[in-house]
C-alpha cells in the first residue's frame, strides 16, 4: 500500500499548502482556478467516456448511469457526503460553510477515475506502485488549488481516498488474479461521465448532485459482462 500512502500524504500537504497560501492565490486567481480546474476535469472526463466505442459499452454506460443515479438518489448520497463534511467542520470548529463543498468536490475529484483503480490494482497485485506514484504528484498538486478555492475541506478527502484505494489494493492482493480489460473499461467510461459532470459543476454550468451517480461504478462492471454476452463488437 506504499501508492496509496503517497498519495494520501500527497493530498493532506497540498491541502495544508493551500491552506497556508489561500490568500495570495485568492486575491490574483480564484475564479480562473476553479474555472481551469473545471475545465481540466472536464477534458480528462470526455477522454474517459469516449472509450465506450462498442455498442455494449453504450448500453452499459446508459443503464448504469440512469438506474445509478436513481440509487443515489434513494440513499441520499450527496446529502450524506455533505453531513459528514459539515460533522467535520463542527468537531473541528471551523468556520464557514466551505468545508462539506471541498469534502465532498475533492473526494470525487480524487477517488473516481481510472488511474485510482488501475494504480491500485497493479499495486496490490504486483507491488507496482508507479501509477500511484504520478496520481500522487497529480492529487497534491490539485488540492494546492482546490483548497485555496473551496477551503479546508479538502485535506479530509485524504480519509476516503485511502479507505477506497486501500481497499482496492488489499482485494486485489487476496486474489491475485488478472483484471479482466472489460472490467477496467467499464469502470474507466463509466467514470469518465461522472467526471464530466464534477467538470461542469467546477465550471458553473449547473449545480449537479455528482456522487449520487456513484452507484454507477458498481453497476458498469455488472452491466458490461451481460452486454458482451448478448451483443457481439
Amino acid at each position: 500500500m506504499v501508492g496509496t500512502l503517497v498519495n494520501t500524504g500527497s493530498i493532506i500537504a497540498g491541502s495544508l499548502v493551500g491552506f497556508l497560501a489561500s490568500k495570495k492565490l485568492k486575491t490574483t486567481s480564484s475564479p480562473l482556478l476553479t474555472q481551469a480546474m473545471g475545465l481540466l476535469t472536464s477534458i480528462l472526463g470526455f477522454q474517459m467516456a469516449l472509450k465506450a466505442n462498442s455498442s455494449s459499452l453504450m448500453l452499459t454506460l446508459l443503464l448504469s448511469l440512469v438506474l445509478g443515479a436513481i440509487i443515489g438518489e434513494l440513499l441520499h448520497i450527496e446529502e450524506f457526503l455533505e453531513r459528514l463534511g459539515e460533522r467535520a467542520s463542527s468537531l473541528l470548529k471551523f468556520q464557514g460553510g466551505g468545508i462539506a463543498r471541498g469534502f465532498v468536490a475533492a473526494t470525487l475529484l480524487f477517488c473516481v477515475g481510472p488511474m485510482a483503480i488501475l494504480g491500485s490494482i497493479s499495486d496490490g497485485l504486483k507491488g507496482d506502485f508507479q501509477l500511484l506514484l504520478l496520481k500522487s504528484i497529480m492529487d497534491g498538486t490539485a488540492s494546492v488549488f482546490l483548497t485555496s478555492t473551496l477551503g479546508i475541506g479538502v485535506i479530509f478527502s485524504a480519509v476516503p481516498l485511502f479507505l477506497y484505494q486501500g481497499g482496492l489494493t488489499l482485494l486485489a492482493r487476496f486474489f491475485a488474479a488478472q483484471v479482466p480489460e472489460s472490467l477496467i473499461l467499464a469502470l474507466t467510461v463509466s467514470g469518465g461521465a461522472i467526471i464530466v459532470l464534477l467538470g461542469f459543476h467546477f465550471l458553473g454550468v449547473k449545480k449537479f448532485k455528482v456522487a449520487n451517480f456513484l452507484p454507477a461504478l458498481i453497476l458498469a462492471p455488472i452491466f458490461q459482462e451481460i452486454f458482451q454476452r448478448l451483443i457481439p463488437g
